[in-house]
């Protein structure tokens, strides 16, 4: 890797200010439900509202914020997005101490930040093509992966600590915080974009615009298989992801703790593999690597089934079996994403990827509602255990579209996208 680009400091500007938005959301996002079930006292149905109003607007305008994206600059949505995260978020210690707090404050902080955030995630994935060469893509997504997995292992832990000193609303300024960091660490990022020229007959015409973005996701024949595995691989994920609390607490009888301990292992073997992904690549083909992330995933999801078997024996084998096997699962899951990423972003045309990635986030979102809906109902209908088993299947099925991806890429990506990038760390 080339010390003028990743190592630079205008890149660790724009790493820095990513980190601290990372952090800021996490510690955000169980400060939002800790306020809402102590101090005003949410029920389930508030809380499952609460959660489907930060989520839901992928679907809802996940496809027109990609054409949005490419036609205004990068840097600049995401100062926005950052900038108006901060001041929503801000609202909620300022109207509690006032006494004016209510949950219907907080549906529409989640439904404001929900908004900006596919914003900014559509522009984020977007412009990491932008600020490094090609041949750097793969390392400085590896960096972002491991500091974003960082974070989802420390954030709630560091929000946790903070809520036995202060209460939730004033830890939501720490989240405000973060993201006004975001903000000016981004003010101070430098890059060489330029504002997309679109095509006068399309431009202003939204769904002319969707279309093409679409219409490139299904024509070229990578990143299209990409888009299928992805889909059903998320699909079978949150089938797992949906029981495994059940699976912890009521069928093998675990506490929190227990579940909290399994969900920090998991952060830890993100950092892993988004660690090992650029050292992977530059031994292995894109198609190898990915295929070895996906089928490792897989391989590692069967601990979950295999824990309800040997509870009965040994809840600490169960355990056991739990720990490492949410370890490895996202060791694999991260290859995987590191590498597939890089290669959407190398394969795709900068005047489409926002388009394109907000294509693909549309696809990998959208499967996440409907895939908790069959959870429920299969696991209710057939039980948990039998479900699982489910989910395993169909986690080693996504992988069918990766295994001759390399072939695929020799015949119809362009040559700068089939080559290796040396990658020095």
């Amino acid at each position: 890797m080339s010390a003028s680009s990743v190592a630079s400091t205008n890149f660790r500007r724009f790493w820095f200010g990513q980190t601290l938005s990372q952090f800021g959301t996490r510690i955000g996002t169980l400060g939002l439900s800790v306020t809402a079930v102590q101090l005003l006292h949410a029920n389930t149905k508030e809380v499952g509202a609460l959660s489907a109003a930060s989520t839901v607007c992928y679907l809802l305008i996940g496809l027109p914020a990609g054409v949005w994206v490419d036609r205004i600059l990068k840097r600049k949505t995401m100062m926005w997005a950052a900038l108006i995260r901060c001041l929503a978020v801000l609202s909620i210690p300022l109207l509690w101490l006032t006494g004016d707090l209510r949950m219907e404050v907080l549906y529409a902080v989640a439904v404001v930040v929900g908004v900006v955030t596919v914003f900014f995630d559509v522009a984020y994935q977007s412009y990491v093509p932008v600020l490094v060469p090609e041949d750097d893509i793969a390392t400085a997504n590896a960096r972002l992966e491991a500091t974003a997995q960082v974070s989802t292992l420390g954030g709630p832990a560091l929000a946790g600590l903070l809520m036995r000193v202060v209460s939730a609303p004033v830890v939501m300024l720490v989240d405000a915080f973060a993201y006004l960091a975001s903000f000016l660490c981004l003010t101070m990022t430098k890059d060489g974009e330029q504002r997309s020229a679109l095509s006068p007959r399309g431009k202003g015409r939204l769904l002319t615009d969707i279309a093409e973005g679409v219409r490139f996701v299904r024509t070229q024949p990578v990143i299209r298989r990409l888009a299928m595995s992805m889909g059903v691989s998320n699909f079978f994920a949150t089938m797992v992801a949906t029981l495994v609390p059940i699976l912890v607490l009521r069928t093998i009888g675990f506490d929190s703790f227990m579940l909290g301990l399994i969900m920090t292992c998991g952060a830890a073997g993100g950092v892993v593999g988004a660690l090992l992904a650029p050292k992977a690549r530059q031994r292995l083909s894109v198609g190898t690597v990915m295929a070895c992330g996906l089928l490792t995933a897989a391989f590692f999801t069967v601990s979950s089934p295999l824990a309800a078997v040997a509870a009965p024996h040994s809840t600490i084998l169960a355990g056991a079996i739990l720990l490492v096997g949410e370890f490895g699962l996202t060791v694999g899951a991260l290859l995987f994403n590191v590498t597939q990423v890089s290669l959407r972003q190398t394969l795709c045309p900068k005047n489409l990827l926002g388009r394109m990635n907000a294509s693909i986030r549309f696809v990998i979102w959208g499967s996440m509602p409907l895939a908790a809906l069959v959870a429920g109902w299969l696991g209710s209908g057939i039980g948990v255990v039998p479900t699982l088993w489910i989910g395993v299947a169909g986690g080693v099925a996504t992988v069918l579209p990766i295994l001759t991806i390399d072939r695929v890429m020799s015949a119809n990506a362009p040559e700068s996208a089939a080559k290796q990038p040396e990658v020095v760390q």
